[in-house]
């Protein structure tokens, strides 16, 4: 089933340099970038985006880190998206990562992650609409779908 994930390539990795390496990586899998945005993250997106954390401990230094500098805010679709780019960024902090995922081939930190990637759908529905309206995300068919996934008319 075709479903759609928020990926948020955050300061540390924009700061790195590793914008393109990580989006490459994406499209090399074949997910497909529906939309995408650069900014400078407001605080009040901020707190909408991490809201289930607030209360916690990391809350305040995580609200301050995510803006501290711009980050790309991006729509990937994909059938079973959200489960692939879980699988694809990593244990949550480099320092605990396999080497082949983003997060284990460019973090060592344990506190700063480079990406964000919605946890489930409806976090993905919720985390999408703080960020894009629905005429900024862009239908259209990739030329090598059938390929990708292995289906034929």
């Amino acid at each position: 089933m075709t479903e759609r994930t928020l990926v948020v390539i955050k300061p540390d990795a924009v700061q790195r340099h590793l914008t393109g390496e990580i989006i490459s990586r994406l499209e090399r899998k074949g997910l497909k970038l529906v939309a995408a945005k650069f900014i400078q993250i407001s605080e009040q997106s901020v707190r909408r985006l991490y809201m289930p954390h607030k209360g916690k401990s990391f809350y305040r230094g995580l609200m301050k880190f995510t803006c501290s500098s711009p980050v790309l805010v991006m729509v990937w679709e994909a059938d079973g998206v959200i489960e692939i780019v879980r699988k694809m960024l990593g244990a949550t902090f480099g320092c605990d990562a396999q080497p082949g995922t983003i997060r284990g081939d460019f973090g060592c930190s344990g506190r700063y992650n480079l990406v964000h990637g919605s946890d489930s759908p409806k976090s993905a529905e919720r985390e999408i609409r703080i960020f894009f309206r629905p005429g900024e995300i862009i239908k259209y068919e990739l030329a090598d779908t059938n390929w990708l996934y292995g289906k034929k008319d």
